[in-house]
């Protein structure tokens, strides 16, 4: 009977304890899992036609891929990989290089007039999304 008592008791802290999470242990679960996540500026190589941009061009991509929005996520099939890194109709994509932990990540961003494709490449893992950007749809730079 006691037994019993003490278990619901611990049971019910439990739970009260994860539905309640302070707001660090929350983020940092979203930002673990996110697909579009946040560039900062240091560690970050950012190349167009194999020329690479530095300063204000830099640090004004980086500002607007950080402000897209989020559409869709795509689903690549096994075989399909290289359709999402080189797209027959896409000009020269921006590529940006950086590191999350320990890992290097490649950003292959493919601008087109009503959206903004990334392929993120995290060692032979690749993940396809879209982004709404009207600054980086523009082939300004």
């Amino acid at each position: 009977m006691i037994w019993t008592i003490i278990s619901i008791i611990l049971l019910s802290l439990l739970k009260i304890l994860i539905t309640c999470l302070p707001t660090g242990p929350v983020e940092w679960l979203i930002r673990k899992f996110e697909t579009h996540s946040k560039l900062g500026d240091e560690n970050i190589s950012l190349s167009i036609d194999g020329r690479r941009l530095e300063g204000e061009d830099k640090t004004k991509v980086i500002n607007d891929f950080n402000d897209a929005i989020f559409l869709k996520k795509h689903y690549i099939y096994p075989g399909t990989e290289e359709l999402f890194l080189n797209p027959e109709n896409s000009n020269s994509p921006i590529l940006i290089e950086t590191k999350k932990g320990n890992k290097d990540v490649k950003l292959f961003v493919f601008r087109y007039k009503d959206r903004v494709d990334v392929v993120k490449q995290v060692k032979k893992k690749l993940v396809a999304y879209s982004l709404m950007s009207e600054n980086l749809q523009k082939p300004s730079i």
